[in-house]
């Protein structure tokens, strides 16, 4: 059996139909069959009713440069008669996408100046991201790796590079913390993630190891048992890091790959983007927050969307973001409220979004320092541009 063939068994775990939240009433959503495939091109899209006929080939396009990919319990969430939904927003491909502004950047957080080797980014001093691959169960629109991660922009890490890696790790005293990140970690095998995961035990100064993942609530078959012992086989303290931008994604299948990655001893936390249409009012953000909070998933960081080409219609402006942050922080206590933070473009690392990290530039945008003091601009966004994008949506 290969690999691929092994993966695809272990997708196939759990075959059950579950209806998710709020399909009762007026919403056209479908059931969820995790052994349907995913779906992958605009035809497809059609095919399940998520894409009018006429839109796909307009869509062609946008298809080819980043790649779809819509997995069965995220086809089931999406509300079919609501042309807003927030959860097609996040997934289904948007003619908007090869709109790239002048301020937009491929590596909008700049890791590649930070990246001594093929898989590896060490900005931090004691804490190093490890790319293990860089393909996703789905992929979001807005996603700040787009230009890198997806169909035909890579696999896995080679095991001779994966091994460069790791040897640059163990030779760094300095390095406390591993992220796992891609692509998402999860969509790989568990012997794999255990070959990692063993490698980093025989290194005494890494004490932490954490998972940056979607698959919880995208594909909740990938946080499986055997994935979950490979990953706590490191013998470190493991976190892992979901990422949620709407109460809707924490579906029964969500919540039950949940309390699978804390019975295993895992600690949960949350990243959530920010996202125009998603969640930017204060009364969705409270709901997610509280519902992670709920599931023991401590909210982590909410961060203000990135530079990425072709996401501009998902930004909000930094004004709007503080002013939701100020509410949200109104409504809920330390325990359900994240971090709101901007990953400065350029590598220079990520802050939180006020004083004395933010000020106003001279010329009505923004001056962000970063931990060192340095001070950096970044665009503001004129009340026509504001205007202009709420028409367009």
């Amino acid at each position: 059996m290969t690999e691929q063939t092994a993966r695809r068994a272990e997708e196939r775990g759990d075959n059950e139909i579950r209806t998710p939240p709020g399909a009762s009433g007026g919403h056209s959503l479908a059931r969820s069959d995790a052994t349907a495939p995913t779906l992958k091109s605009p035809a497809d899209l059609v095919a399940a009713g998520l894409l009018a006929p006429a839109a796909a080939p307009a869509l062609a396009a946008v298809a080819s440069r980043y790649s779809v990919a819509v997995t069965p319990d995220i086809a089931a969430l999406i509300d079919r008669a609501d042309p807003r939904d927030p959860i097609a927003r996040q997934f289904l491909p948007d003619p908007r996408e090869l709109d790239t502004r002048a301020e937009e950047l491929a590596d909008p957080i700049g890791d590649g100046p930070f990246s001594p080797m093929e898989g590896l980014v060490h900005r931090y001093p004691d804490r190093v991201l490890l790319k293990l691959l860089s393909v996703c169960p789905v992929y979001c629109r807005f996603c700040f790796r787009r230009e890198s991660v997806g169909h035909g922009k890579g696999g896995a890490l080679s095991d001779e590079a994966l091994s460069r890696a790791l040897a640059y790790i163990a030779a760094r005293p300095a390095i406390f913390e591993v992220i796992l990140t891609g692509g998402d970690p999860l969509a790989l095998s568990a012997r794999r993630l255990r070959a990692v995961a063993e490698r980093l035990r025989e290194m005494e100064h890494v004490a932490l190891l954490r998972i940056h993942t979607r698959a919880p609530t995208a594909s909740p078959d990938l946080a499986s048992p055997d994935r979950l012992a490979a990953l706590t086989a490191s013998g470190k303290a493991v976190y892992m890091a979901l990422h949620v931008n709407h109460a809707r994604e924490l579906t029964p299948r969500a919540r039950e790959a949940i309390a699978r990655i804390q019975e295993a001893g895992v600690t949960t936390l949350a990243q959530t983007v920010l996202l125009r249409g998603v969640n930017d009012d204060a009364d969705t953000l409270e709901r997610l927050m509280r519902a992670l909070a709920s599931l023991r998933v401590k909210p982590y960081y909410l961060h203000h969307p990135d530079l990425a080409p072709g996401t501009s219609h998902f930004r909000v402006s930094i004004d709007e973001g503080r002013a939701l942050y100020a509410e949200l922080a109104r409504r809920v206590s330390g325990v359900a409220s994240p971090a709101y933070v901007l990953d400065i473009p350029g590598g220079y690392g990520k802050v939180p979004l006020q004083p004395p990290h933010l000020e106003r530039s001279p010329d009505g945008g923004w001056l962000v320092r970063d931990r060192a003091g340095r001070a950096h601009a970044y665009p503001g966004e004129s009340a026509d541009e504001m205007a202009q994008r709420a028409v367009a949506d």
